[in-house]
């Protein structure tokens, strides 16, 4: 089976965020994305949700702020708190035999990312990486992460790190045979085809909204 695949999105989950489950869930299916990881901040609320409803493959994910950055947690079964180092955010994903994942690395600019000190320390357990993040306004830094990537001979995806829905779709990774094992997905992302469209600078005037309204607005 071929696969269009999404591994870095958000619900209102997260802080930063107004989409619903089930809105992502018809947005997916609008724009073809058949194997997503909802990967909202510091929770894996949303992706289970979403989970529930989906007729396509959804991978349980969480985009983990350390107290270096954010690691992004793929084929998690229980939350990971924030706040913990790098090392030990880590190694909490490998103990629920989850996969690590860089998200946006090298980025800065208020994003949480993670330096290339940092990511070059925790190299050993580290998965994938994001070879192109969609939020990234400066195409430079992408090029960065992956030149990272090819270096460490690391496997890359393309994401759209969505807050809304008009983000899903644009941005994706093409590749086949998985078959719902975290071995069969780092193997295919490794033979995978990219699509890399920027999200541009506007959406990030999004995020801040969402910010806003999320302080008046209670979601469960």
């Amino acid at each position: 089976m071929n696969f269009r695949g999404d591994f870095h999105m958000h619900t209102y989950f997260s802080y930063d965020c107004l989409v619903s489950p089930e809105a992502l869930v018809k947005r997916c299916e609008t724009v073809n994305l058949n194997c997503i990881a909802v990967t909202d901040h510091n929770s894996i609320e949303g992706a289970k949700a979403v989970k529930k409803i989906a007729p396509f493959h959804v991978i349980i994910g969480a985009e983990i702020k350390s107290t270096e950055g954010e690691i992004t947690g793929l084929f998690l079964e229980e939350i990971i708190p924030a706040g913990l180092s790098p090392i030990e955010t880590i190694k909490r994903i490998k103990e629920q035999n989850g996969i690590v994942s860089v998200p946006h690395p090298f980025t800065g600019g208020g994003r949480s990312a993670l330096s290339k000190p940092i990511a070059i320390e925790i190299l050993p357990y580290v998965d994938l990486i994001e070879g192109f993040n969609a939020r990234t306004m400066n195409s430079a830094d992408n090029m960065k992460a992956k030149e990272f990537a090819q270096e460490h001979k690391l496997p890359m995806t393309a994401v759209s790190d969505a807050h809304t829905t008009r983000e899903l779709g644009a941005t994706y990774t093409e590749f086949s045979g998985f078959d719902g094992s975290k071995e069969s997905f780092i193997a295919a992302i490794s033979d995978a085809n990219r699509v890399e469209v920027e999200a541009g600078k506007f959406v990030h005037v999004y995020t801040t909204l969402n910010k806003l309204i999320h302080r008046f607005k209670k979601y469960s």
